[in-house]
């Protein structure tokens, strides 16, 4: 059982193509991603194995498509953690998807 921690921030890394979570300095997750003139393709979504089953994977999701929505980007969920939480949080069923 994974103990509820410090609060978790997201910085997005565009050089990078990246949005990490950190607890304090410590990087503790992240989402890689590729981003053109119209749409975001979400590559991959990794949690730090020591943090998994804190909720690290849902802050992160929300983060990475509450960036889609402000940005009016068409969402293409390649990463299966993502396309599974959208699936379950129709509160993001108003984003535009795409397939690669």
């Amino acid at each position: 059982m994974v103990e509820q921690q410090a609060q978790v921030v997201v910085v997005h890394l565009p050089s990078e193509r990246r949005f990490e979570a950190m607890i304090g300095t410590q990087s503790v997750g992240k989402v890689d991603y590729v981003q053109a003139k119209t749409q975001i393709a979400f590559l991959h979504t990794e949690v730090m194995p020591e943090h998994k089953g804190a909720g690290i994977g849902s802050v992160l999701a929300r983060t990475v498509l509450d960036y889609a929505r402000a940005e009016r980007l068409a969402v293409i969920p390649a990463c299966p953690f993502i396309e599974g939480w959208m699936e379950r949080h129709h509160e993001y069923d108003d984003l535009p998807r795409s397939r690669l």
